[in-house]
C-alpha cells in the first residue's frame, strides 16, 4: 500500500479534492494524508519565502479537510492550528474527537516560535492523543530546524515529522536528529534523490516518509523518486506507506 503522507487540499481550482483524487489515481497511490491548503498561494511561493508577500488567507480551512476525509475512506486528515489563537488547545481536542489523526503547523503562515509555551503544550498533548506533529521549518531563529529538534527532545512521547526533509536541499541537522532521536522523522516531498539515499543509509528506512506536497508537486513525480531508490523492497514499502501507517495507527 502506498500512502501520500502530505498533501494540501483546498476549495480552489488548483488544489481541490477532485483534482487530488485524480492525481492519486494517476500515480497509483492508495491513500493520502491531507492538510488545509490555500493559506498562501503556492504558485507564488518564492514571494513568501523572500518576504515580498504575506499569506493572504492565514485561517486554515479545517472544515474542508474534515468533510473530505469524511467522504473519502482513503483520506486521513491533519488539523492545522495557529498557535496564536486563544483556543488552540480546544481546537486540538475537538479535532481528535472529529477523527483527525495529527497536527499540522505552518510557521510561514502564522509566524510563531517552536519554543513558545503554547507550541510545547500542543506537542505534549499530541503525544497523549497519539497525534504526530508535522511542520516545515524556516531559516529564522524561532522556526529553525534546531528549534524543532529541541521541541522533539522536550517531548519524547510525541512523534515529530519535519516537512521536506528540513530546510534547503540537504539539511544535515534534520538527518542527525533522525539518527539520534527515536521520535523524529523526515517527510520526503520536494526532496532530492541523493539526500534520500543519505537518510536511508544513516538513519534507516524507518525514518523516511513519502509525501507529495500536492498541489505544488504531482504525486506521481514525488513517488517516482522513491521507486528509483536502491533499497530493498521491504525498505521501499516502509518509506511508501508503512512508516506513516504505523504513526497514524492505521489498520
Amino acid at each position: 500500500m502506498i500512502i501520500d503522507a502530505h498533501a494540501h487540499i483546498s476549495n480552489t481550482d488548483y488544489g481541490n479534492l477532485t483534482l487530488y483524487l485524480q492525481q492519486l489515481k494517476e500515480a497509483g497511490i492508495d491513500q493520502g494524508v491531507v492538510v488545509p491548503g490555500a493559506m498562501l498561494d503556492v504558485r507564488k511561493m518564492t514571494d513568501y519565502i523572500t518576504g515580498r508577500a504575506k499569506p493572504e488567507n492565514p485561517v486554515p480551512d479545517n472544515d474542508y479537510i474534515q468533510t473530505s476525509f469524511g467522504e473519502q475512506e482513503a483520506l486521513h486528515g491533519f488539523v492545522c492550528i495557529n498557535p496564536h489563537q486563544a483556543d488552540a488547545m480546544e481546537i486540538l481536542e475537538k479535532a481528535a474527537q472529529a477523527g483527525f489523526r495529527g497536527l499540522k503547523l505552518s510557521p510561514m503562515s502564522h509566524e510563531f516560535s517552536f519554543a513558545s509555551k503554547i507550541v510545547n503544550a500542543l506537542a505534549e498533548r499530541c503525544g497523549e492523543l497519539g497525534f504526530p506533529m508535522y511542520t516545515h521549518v524556516l531559516y529564522n531563529p524561532g522556526a529553525s530546524t534546531p528549534k524543532f529538534v529541541q521541541l522533539a527532545k522536550n517531548h519524547p512521547k510525541t512523534n515529530f515529522i519535519i516537512g521536506h526533509m528540513g530546510f534547503g536541499p540537504a539539511d544535515q541537522e534534520a538527518v542527525e536528529a533522525a539518527v539520534s532521536l527515536e521520535n523524529f522523522y523526515l517527510e520526503s516531498s520536494l526532496g532530492n534523490y541523493l539526500h534520500f539515499e543519505e537518510v536511508v543509509k544513516r538513519a534507516g528506512a524507518t525514518k523516511l516518509i513519502f509525501g507529495s506536497e500536492f498541489p505544488l508537486s504531482h504525486p506521481a513525480i514525488e513517488v517516482q523518486k522513491i521507486h528509483m531508490l536502491h533499497v530493498t523492497d521491504g525498505e521501499k514499502e516502509q518509506i511508501l506507506g508503512g512508516n506513516i501507517k504505523n504513526l497514524l495507527h492505521l489498520p
